[in-house]
């Protein structure tokens, strides 16, 4: 399919610009292997455009050319392709049944040390409202935040909506950092704007009054209105309520699928600074300042974490104080001024 001929909205252009230019830093001497699909084709086209200007070589996929959707498995064209690129990205929105496929993708870029953007459920308003961050200041706050938490014992955090929850840290396993300046040793998200580890221990309660990831956040969507609230014991959920009972027992089954689908696997901090509030899609929301946590795969092979799952499902809620052993470093969802970049704090 020829990307480059399709017309898109010009207001995808910053984004796609900050994509390309600022968190990827496209060069003219590096491949570029892009996979999309038929609901983010116009996405597409807008990077096509900024790659073709920065004048990169490229392939184009969208995936419903090569395969069957919901597909568990990435196509091989596109898996070969990515041999052959330094670079690649993968802006397409999920569906259900489709986690392998992706674990494929992603076990190509770490074992090439590729960089790549991760696009899941990428759609225009994000492109309009978190791809125009400043990832600059985003970088510099990312790096501070990881700093205190890599040093910290434990991160205490709560919130007015009855999240109390205390992580008790492995000093074997790494902070990330997942800024939107993406590098060879991390593939990341875009938009960017978080840093996260593998905890060694989560115990208490969290009220995802945000969103749930992969399919099931395009299902359910905002959860304000109804609220999933979760206890964790040791590292793993054991339990789990809200008033909308086919979230639960949807949410329950998939952090039940293998023996590690209910163990904490992921502990993070979001910082991306263009944002305030849940728009439910958790692409996006995911990096709003506060924490997330993520049920299944710890991402070991940057972590450090020496467990798997074949799931991983990211919760988000809103508006949290939180403090890194004595140290608070947020108060109603916004960071302490003491860290953000000077600009910002005015």
């Amino acid at each position: 399919m020829n990307f480059s001929s399709l017309p898109f909205d010009p207001e995808l252009t910053p984004g796609a610009r900050n994509a390309i230019r600022t968190c990827l830093r496209m060069s003219p001497a590096e491949r570029v292997t892009l996979i999309t699909d038929e609901t983010s084709q116009e996405i597409a086209a807008a990077l096509v455009r900024e790659i073709e200007e920065v004048g990169a070589p490229y392939a184009a996929f969208r995936l419903e050319d090569h395969c069957r959707r919901p597909s568990p498995d990435m196509p091989e064209v596109v898996l070969n392709d990515m041999e052959l690129s330094q670079v690649s990205i993968f802006a397409v929105v999920a569906q259900q049944n489709e986690l392998k496929s992706r674990m494929q993708m992603t076990d190509v870029v770490n074992r090439r040390q590729m960089r790549h953007a991760h696009m899941v459920n990428i759609e225009k308003r994000i492109m309009m409202q978190g791809m125009r961050a400043d990832f600059a200041k985003v970088d510099e706050l990312t790096a501070k935040v990881r700093e205190i938490a890599a040093n910290a014992k434990y991160i205490y955090a709560k919130t007015p909506y009855g999240t109390d929850i205390t992580a008790r840290m492995n000093p074997d396993y790494k902070w990330i950092k997942t800024s939107g300046i993406i590098s060879t040793q991390k593939w990341g998200n875009l938009p960017g704007g978080e840093t996260f580890t593998t905890p060694g221990e989560v115990n208490g309660v969290f009220v995802i009054d945000g969103v749930v990831g992969d399919y099931l956040c395009a299902k359910y969507g905002d959860l304000r209105e109804s609220p999933l609230t979760v206890e964790v014991r040791g590292n793993r959920l054991v339990a789990a309520e809200s008033t909308n009972r086919e979230l639960r027992d949807e949410f329950w089954e998939y952090t039940h699928r293998d023996e590690n689908s209910d163990r904490v696997g992921e502990f993070a901090i979001g910082t991306n600074l263009a944002l305030d509030d849940v728009i439910g899609n958790i692409l996006q929301d995911e990096k709003i300042p506060g924490i997330h946590i993520a049920f299944g795969n710890p991402y070991g092979a940057h972590t450090g974490a020496d467990w798997y799952s074949s799931t991983h499902i990211d919760v988000v809620g809103r508006k949290f104080d939180i403090w890194a052993d004595d140290r608070q470093i947020m108060q109603g969802g916004k960071f302490t001024p003491d860290l953000l970049p000077a600009a910002s704090a005015a």
